[in-house]
C-alpha cells in the first residue's frame, strides 16, 4: 500500500499557493509537493526575514532547549514523529529499514539540548555574544556575532538526517532559514519543524522546509537574491552552480564532495586483534550504505604484522557478510547498480591475470572488497564497495593521498599506537580535517569542526563595539 507525504512545512503567515500541487513516486512513498513560482519564492523569503525580529528576542539558551526539546522526540520510541519517520525513510531515502534505524538514532543523539548547548560553547566559548555585546579580546572593545537575516540551506538528499542538523544550526545564531531539501533527505527535515510547530510556533515561523525538484533555477533565484547566507551541500558541480549564481553580497558556505579513508596500523594486525578491527572498519563502511562524506572509500593496511593486507581484506570481507545480516543493504539506484557492476567486473578482470587483486563480494548484497597491491589512492566507490592497500608504513599514507587534499575529509584509525599524533600532523597539511577512530567516525558529535571549520561561527558575522573615548 503506498503512503503520501506532505514534501513541505512552512509559517502560518504565508498563503499556499493555488493549485493541487504535483507528486513524485519514491518507492512505495507518494511524495507530493508545492506547485510554486518565482513570486510565491520571493514572497516565503520576505515573511521569513520579517521573522528576524521576533527570533532575536529569544535568547540562544532557550533556542537550544526548544530546538534540541524537538530533535530529541526523533529518539523517543513512543513518539508518533519518530514512528512516522521510520515508516517513511526506507523508501524515500533508498536505505534498509534497520539502517534508517540505525541512521535516525545516530543523528538523533546531537540533537538534544545538552549537545546543541555544547556545540555553541565549542564554537563561541560564550554563547551569550549571540544575545548582545561582551567585552572579548584586548583593547576594551566589546564583540556580538549576529546571525544571517535570511539563510537559505540547499541540501543534497544523500544521508538522512543532515537537512535537520542544518535546519538546527541556522536557527541556533537566529537565522531565518528557508531549507530546500533533497528528495532522499525530504522527510526528517518536513517532521521536525512541524514538531517544532508544536512546541513553539513563533520559532517555527522563522523557518520554512520546502521541497521543489533540482535543477530549478528560477525557484532558487529567487531565494539565493534574497539571501544573506547561502549554505550549499551537494557534489562540485552543484554547489558551483549555487554558488556562481549567489549575489556577490551574500556569504556562502560550500559543503562540496568529500573523501573519506581508513589506516589500519599493524599494532592491531595481530591474529587475536585483527577480526575485531575488521568489525570496527567495516561498520564504518557500511553505515549510510557508503554515501556518507565519512564513509571510508579506501583502507590502507600496514604491512609487517601477524595479519598481512591480503588477508585482513579478507576479514572484512567477513565481517561486511556479517553487517549485512544485522544492517542489511539498502537498495541502490540505478546508476549505483550500474557503478556496482562495473567495479565488480574490473576487478574480477584485473584478479584473473595474475595483477595480485583479489575481489570479495556479497553477490545480490551490495558488499564489496577490493584488495588492490597498488598504493595509489583510488575515489569513487558506491554501496558499501571498499578498496583495501597495502602500505609499506602508515607514514607513507599522506604522501599516496596529498593529490586529492581539497577533498579530503575523514581519516579512520586503529592500531598505529605512539606514531598517530605524528601521522596526524602528516594527514593534517594534506587537508584532512579530522583523525578518528573507526567506531566514531560515522556519527561525529555536534561540535565538529565540520570541513575544518565551526559550523555555526562560519554563520555568522562578527560586530565590534569601540567605546573607548
Amino acid at each position: 500500500m503506498s503512503a503520501s507525504f506532505r514534501a513541505w512545512s512552512f509559517p502560518s503567515g504565508v498563503s499556499a499557493p493555488p493549485g493541487p500541487g504535483l507528486s513524485v513516486e519514491v518507492g512505495s512513498v507518494t511524495v507530493r509537493h508545492l506547485e510554486i513560482d518565482a513570486v510565491w519564492v520571493r514572497a516565503l523569503c520576505s515573511f521569513l526575514r520579517e521573522s528576524r525580529e521576533a527570533l532575536a528576542s529569544y535568547r540562544v539558551a532557550d533556542l537550544a532547549r526548544i530546538l534540541g526539546t524537538v530533535g530529541s522526540r526523533f529518539a523517543d520510541l513512543r513518539d508518533p514523529y519518530r514512528t512516522e519517520a521510520l515508516a517513511l525513510l526506507p523508501a524515500t531515502s533508498g536505505l534498509s529499514r534497520e539502517m534508517t534505524v540505525a541512521v535516525l538514532d545516530g543523528m538523533a543523539a546531537d540533537w538534544t539540548p545538552d549537545r546543541l548547548t555544547a556545540a555553541l560553547q565549542a564554537d563561541f566559548g560564550d554563547p551569550d555574544l549571540l544575545d548582545g555585546f561582551a567585552a572579548t579580546g584586548a583593547g576594551g572593545s566589546r564583540f556580538r556575532a549576529v546571525g544571517p537575516g535570511l539563510c537559505t540551506q540547499v541540501v543534497a538528499g544523500s544521508v538522512p538526517g543532515v537537512g535537520v542538523t542544518a535546519l538546527i544550526r541556522s536557527l541556533l545564531v537566529k537565522a531565518p532559514t528557508l531549507l530546500k531539501p533533497g528528495l532522499g533527505d525530504v522527510v526528517l527535515p518536513v517532521l521536525f519543524a512541524r514538531a517544532l510547530r508544536e512546541e513553539d510556533a513563533t520559532l517555527a515561523d522563522a523557518a520554512a522546509v520546502v521541497y521543489w525538484p533540482g535543477g530549478s533555477e528560477a525557484l532558487e533565484n529567487a531565494a539565493l537574491r534574497q539571501s544573506e547566507m547561502v549554505v550549499a551541500y551537494g557534489g562540485d558541480e552543484a554547489v558551483t552552480a549555487l554558488r556562481s549564481r549567489t549575489p556577490v553580497t551574500a556569504r556562502f558556505q560550500a559543503y562540496h564532495n568529500r573523501m573519506s579513508l581508513g589506516v589500519v596500523g599493524r599494532g592491531a594486525l595481530t591474529r587475536d586483534g585483527s577480526p575485531a578491527a575488521a568489525d570496527a572498519v567495516a561498520m564504518a563502511v557500511g553505515m549510510f550504505d557508503q554515501r556518507g562524506c565519512v564513509s571510508p572509500q579506501v583502507v590502507y593496511v600496514e604491512e609487517g604484522g601477524e595479519v598481512a593486507p591480503p588477508e585482513f581484506a579478507r576479514h572484512l570481507a567477513a565481517a561486511l557478510a556479517g553487517l549485512e545480516g544485522r544492517l542489511p543493504s539498502g537498495r541502490p539506484s540505478p546508476s549505483e547498480a550500474a557503478t556496482l557492476q562495473q567495479t565488480r567486473g574490473v576487478a574480477e578482470m584485473m584478479a584473473a591475470t595474475g595483477s595480485g587483486v583479489e575481489l570479495h563480494h556479497g553477490g545480490e548484497a551490495s558488499w564489496t572488497v577490493i584488495y588492490d597491491p597498488a598504493p595509489a589512492f583510488a575515489a569513487g566507490c558506491v554501496a558499501r564497495t571498499v578498496r583495501v592497500k597495502p602500505i609499506a608504513d602508515v607514514d607513507g599514507v599522506p604522501q599516496q593521498i596529498a593529490s586529492f587534499g581539497r577533498h579530503l575529509q575523514t581519516v579512520g584509525v586503529t592500531g598505529c599506537g605512539a606514531r598517530l599524533t605524528e601521522l596526524a600532523e602528516r594527514l593534517a597539511r594534506v587537508g584532512v580535517s579530522r583523525i578518528a577512530p573507526f567506531g566514531r567516525i560515522a556519527f561525529p558529535p555536534a561540535w565538529w569542526r565540520h570541513d575544518g571549520r565551526g559550523p555555526l561561527e562560519t554563520l555568522v558575522r562578527w560586530v565590534e563595539l569601540d567605546a573607548k573615548p
